[in-house]
């Protein structure tokens, strides 16, 4: 008895478990059809339970005790025209007697914990399902990480080019810029440029081509020549313009195609960007008096690669 009702408390624990779960994931239109599917599903607990305790007490349910009768063999078999002596209602019980299998309650328990079962390993069956197409979708997933990778690197072969790693760390834009005017031999001022009070206050001594402050001039000489030719930018912009600006001079805001322009007009370079995909995207620097003579850059720009999102490194030419 004691197994069965440890058996019986762990049935009702998990069946709570189960409505706590089903209830949470209900919304207004089906609460009330969940309400009493779990009411279903307590009671037909409770019921199962209590037939499986009387059955271990060797007591029959209660509904079914009007329902059994109990006859010798003798006297079952003098009413063969299919009534039975009243007096066999009576037989003692000392008497050895066999019960007719129609007399019997069943045993082979009540039908709705079967039914239960069958719900269980339904759900069973679906879960392996949606855990086989999970599977399968993942085992037929694009690796664009690797894709990424080997188009770029393909580029990089036929145009000469080797790769120098830039940190992911919100300046990656303005990082690789800098190392690379520094590698085609311009400084970090603009290029109409005199001084480094053109760059403002904030720019101070980052006109030097210092791999750890280089981004910082960089993004000074963005900022302001988007403030200086608003007429060309604000309308890609959904901010005031002044507010733009400052994320680029003084923040850690990641930097995009506007940027680029900007950088390739305030410095007169053609800056060459390599994408995913193997395109070329190119930012011409405007104006120029000999385009014969055009500095150009070279970046390479990640969407997939690195954890943190879009990336920029730097690429160098072979001499």
């Amino acid at each position: 008895m004691e197994d069965l009702q440890a058996k019986h408390r762990k049935e009702q624990r998990d069946l709570q478990a189960r409505i706590t779960q089903k209830k949470k994931s209900a919304t207004k239109k089906t609460r009330k059809g969940v309400n009493d599917e779990c009411e279903s599903w307590q009671r037909e607990l409770l019921e199962r339970q209590q037939a499986e305790i009387a059955q271990l007490d060797g007591d029959p349910p209660a509904e079914d005790l009007d329902d059994l009768n109990i006859a010798d063999d003798s006297e079952a078999a003098a009413t063969s025209d299919g009534l039975r002596d009243a007096d066999s209602k009576t037989a003692s019980p000392a008497r050895s007697t066999t019960p007719s299998s129609s007399t019997l309650p069943s045993q082979t328990g009540p039908k709705k914990p079967s039914r239960q079962k069958a719900r269980l390993a339904r759900r069973a069956a679906e879960r392996e399902a949606d855990a086989a197409a999970a599977a399968s979708e993942a085992a037929n997933q694009v690796d664009r990480r690797s894709n990424e990778k080997e188009a770029m690197q393909a580029v990089f072969t036929r145009l000469a080019l080797t790769e120098r790693d830039i940190a992911p760390d919100g300046h990656c834009l303005y990082s690789a810029v800098a190392t690379q005017l520094a590698e085609v031999g311009l400084g970090l001022r603009s290029a109409g440029s005199k001084n480094t009070e053109d760059l403002g206050a904030d720019a101070g001594e980052q006109t030097s081509t210092s791999k750890v402050d280089g981004y910082k001039s960089v993004r000074q000489v963005t900022g302001k020549y988007v403030l200086a030719h608003a007429d060309d930018f604000s309308a890609f912009i959904e901010e005031p313009l002044d507010e733009y600006a400052r994320k680029i001079m003084f923040t850690a805001e990641w930097g995009g195609q506007l940027e680029l322009q900007a950088m390739a007009r305030a410095y007169g370079v053609e800056i060459n960007v390599i994408q995913g995909d193997g395109r070329i995207e190119k930012f011409e620097p405007g104006d120029t008096n000999d385009e014969g003579e055009r500095k150009k850059i070279w970046l390479a720009y990640y969407r997939h690669s690195y954890g943190l999102g879009e990336h920029y490194n730097a690429l160098s030419q072979a001499a």
